[in-house]
């Protein structure tokens, strides 16, 4: 698998070689990093964000639409972008935080060439979900030190992830800077009305520091003993007195229920993405919460220009472009 963008060692910024057994990347300065899985490793396998890499690679095609059937995930980048899809035909992105893919496939499709990167093993789902198509390169790396040079990128692409990184300032702004001028952002991030209820709480904090295979089958114990409690209030939601009660319930209840938006998926297909985001929702290593007052600022230090941010999805979703060279605004004589 080769990368449509020149690899530079995260540590030195020098340009990685990759060696004649291609088993190896290594820099001037002496780095070596691995190839596993004709992957490129870029960070060690086992992170903080080893739980996401469990839970992507359990759930490989689980969120694709391709699996599905029904447009989710191309609805959301859509709307992200502002609209249309247009913008990543024949572009270079960046997509930061990539999963198992549900939106590495929706750009692949839009005609985008895709470089991936995770923090997790969760490259290894995203690698054999789309290996065999073309203009697309993903490795494990760091957001905070991706293996290439600044500005490199058309599009950088961030979506569900930025809240579970060590500092979201630092993120955007590392975000900011593989972008091209005139390049464009789109990111999402939870806000303060993220739904943490008290029962959520106490057993994120219970997981925490869990062996990661013990957090997922609790998780899948948990849905299934309660999921017969949320497939029955949605299916009498109509009834008289079962709305209030089922607000009640909902509220209460630590599992991620996604009746209301996505009963088109069907029981089968529904349950495992409850399992999928209850999993992820509760075991985050990180989870910030900002204002979307907030996004804008760390976006207007960053020299973004076109800022434009919703209340939508996850919390808040922004788009913007980089602030384009002095040399660019120059009018010729």
């Amino acid at each position: 698998m080769n990368s449509f963008i020149p690899l530079h060692c995260p540590q030195h910024g020098s340009t990685l070689h990759l060696l004649p057994d291609r088993a190896a990347y290594r820099c001037d300065s002496g780095c070596l990093f691995a190839v596993k899985n004709q992957i490129p490793r870029f960070v060690p396998l086992e992170n903080y964000a080893s739980s996401f890499g469990l839970q992507w690679n359990a759930f490989r095609r689980t969120q694709l639409d391709s699996h599905t059937g029904l447009p989710i995930s191309k609805e959301r980048l859509t709307r992200i972008a502002g609209g249309s899809l247009d913008a990543f035909k024949g572009k270079n992105v960046l997509e930061a935080g990539c999963g198992a893919g549900r939106f590495t496939e929706v750009m692949l499709d839009a005609g985008a060439s895709v470089f991936a990167i995770d923090l997790s093993v969760a490259v290894d789902a995203n690698c054999k979900n789309f290996r065999s198509r073309a203009n697309y390169f993903v490795c494990q790396a760091d957001i905070l030190a991706a293996p290439v040079a600044p500005e490199q990128f058309d599009i950088v692409v961030c979506i569900g992830v930025i809240q579970s990184t060590p500092d979201s300032k630092e993120t955007i702004k590392k975000l900011c800077s593989y972008l091209k001028p005139k390049g464009m952002l789109l990111i999402d991030h939870y806000t303060h009305e993220y739904p943490m209820t008290a029962t959520r709480v106490k057993i994120r904090n219970f997981l925490r520091g869990k062996n990661k295979y013990f957090s997922l089958r609790f998780i899948q114990f948990m849905v299934g003993a309660l999921w017969p409690l949320h497939a029955l209030s949605f299916r009498f939601r109509n009834a008289k007195g079962v709305p209030r009660l089922r607000r009640r319930f909902l509220s209460w209840s630590p599992v991620v229920d996604y009746h209301d938006a996505y009963a088109s998926l069907g029981n089968k297909l529904l349950r495992q993405w409850v399992i999928l985001d209850t999993h992820d929702t509760l075991t985050d290593h990180y989870k910030h919460l900002v204002s979307a007052e907030e996004i804008r600022s760390i976006l207007q230090s960053c020299r973004m220009t076109d800022i434009q941010i919703d209340n939508a999805g996850n919390g808040v979703e922004a788009r913007a472009i980089k602030e384009a060279r002095e040399a660019d605004h120059a009018v010729p004589v």
